[in-house]
């Protein structure tokens, strides 16, 4: 519970903590963005880590002139495509035996699964906008031995996509005195947009197994 109130205290006062760590690091900040967009993209174990709030947090003091914003996409970007490919090797390395880890959730991995089915090659882009899915995405794919240099060209696209898109809203928008007065709202709302696809997405399954089950159930009369 105490790790509970410390992640959700992490994601609500992000603007806080970069503050700071950029107070006391000075362009250490830069590293240590690195490490945790690597971290939370590259290692199958960390979704919780804030990517796209923490990407918007770091484009806002970018707009302050507290970091260099070309410095946070070029460098994010290169983070974000090397954790994917690192995840997507142990993904590959693991194969099968992955679903024996117990401290890997197998409904991650099953949801990831079925996200693959449905959207193809594209998931690996589309999984960049969908937190622990982001995370799970690359993994599975190693797991399911998709041709690596197809793998590679999503995510490359959709490394550099996504953090460009989430540094840049930030950046224009960071500073805007409504969004700086009610940040944490602001990166509430960001969760909640980020999720948005996976709900869609869980509501369409939802309704695809009611219409089978509802054709099945005639086709049975």
């Amino acid at each position: 519970m105490e790790f509970l109130k410390s992640a959700i205290d992490l994601f609500l006062h992000l603007d806080e903590y970069l503050q700071t760590i950029i107070t006391t690091y000075g362009a250490w900040t830069y590293g240590i963005l690195f490490v945790v967009i690597f971290v939370e993209t590259g290692l199958v174990v960390m979704p919780f880590l804030p990517g796209d709030s923490l990407l918007f947090a770091a484009g806002t003091f970018a707009a302050l002139g507290s970091l260099n914003v070309w410095f946070i996409v070029g460098m994010m970007s290169v983070a974000a495509v090397v954790g994917d490919a690192v995840n997507y090797m142990i993904g590959h390395y693991l194969g099968e035996r992955a679903y024996n880890i117990k401290w890997i959730k197998r409904e991650h991995l099953d949801k990831t699964h079925a996200f693959f089915e449905k959207h193809g090659g594209k998931a690996i882009f589309l999984a960049r906008f969908v937190p622990i899915v982001r995370t799970f995405a690359p993994f599975v794919a190693g797991i399911g031995r998709m041709s690596y240099g197809y793998f590679a060209t999503y995510n490359v696209v959709g490394g550099i996509s996504w953090v460009f898109i989430f540094t840049l809203l930030g950046y224009f928008f960071g500073n805007i005195p409504f969004v700086r007065n009610n940040f944490e709202l602001v990166i509430i709302v960001i969760i909640l947009v980020s999720v948005l696809p996976m709900v869609f997405e869980w509501i369409k399954q939802r309704r695809e197994a009611a219409h089978a089950a509802v054709k099945s159930a005639e086709t049975a009369e």
